[in-house]
């Protein structure tokens, strides 16, 4: 895909698997469209979906609180999911279902050439980061693949769950933060 425009259209209109019969809306993502970090979470939600934007509902407030701590902003980053319509009852989404979506996340990346991807939850970087990923043993840990930086950190859902992975999390922020000062330029910072 060549232009945000013509992306959206494809994604809006996209019925390569069954998430689309019970979509509101496609949840496409937002931010900022050359943003030098892009942060991935697994697929939408009930909010999401009735809303059509990407982390508005429960963990969406929490990761901007998160986010926030470390001097960020949705006008600062990009964020999307993996896959695009909701999963019945926020299950995970299937293989099939990743694969009809990967190829608008390919090319939103492609737009947005960001320097920094960061993963949100286990779905998200057992897809883009490994197929083997260990959320609870490896988040915060940075990997290069290619031109980008990436790591993945908890999910916010599994955070307004579990609030003993809450300092881990604030320890992930910090590397984020560090790892923004050392690659991005500084508008980004």
């Amino acid at each position: 895909m060549e232009s945000w425009e013509t992306l959206r259209a494809a994604c809006s209109a996209c019925r390569q698997c069954g998430l689309c019969e019970g979509r509101h809306n496609v949840v496409f993502g937002e931010g900022n469209p050359r943003a030098e970090i892009m942060f991935v979470g697994e697929g939408p939600g009930e909010q999401e979906d009735l809303q059509g934007r990407p982390f508005v509902g429960p963990a969406g407030q929490l990761l901007d609180r998160m986010l926030e701590i470390i001097d960020l902003d949705r006008s600062q980053y990009y964020i999307t999911n993996i896959v695009k319509c909701r999963p019945p009852r926020n299950r995970d989404p299937h293989e099939d279902e990743e694969n009809a979506c990967m190829g608008y996340l390919r090319s939103q990346v492609r737009l947005v050439k960001p320097k920094i991807i960061v993963c949100l939850g286990r779905i998200a970087a057992q897809r883009l980061i490994s197929r083997n990923y260990r959320i609870t043993k490896e988040h915060g840990q940075w990997v290069k693949n290619g031109p980008f930086w990436m790591t993945a950190i908890y999910h916010p859902s599994a955070l307004l769950r579990d609030l003993n992975k809450r300092p881990e999390t604030f320890d992930d922020l910090m590397s984020i933060q560090e790892k923004i000062s050392e690659v991005c330029s500084p508008a980004e910072r």
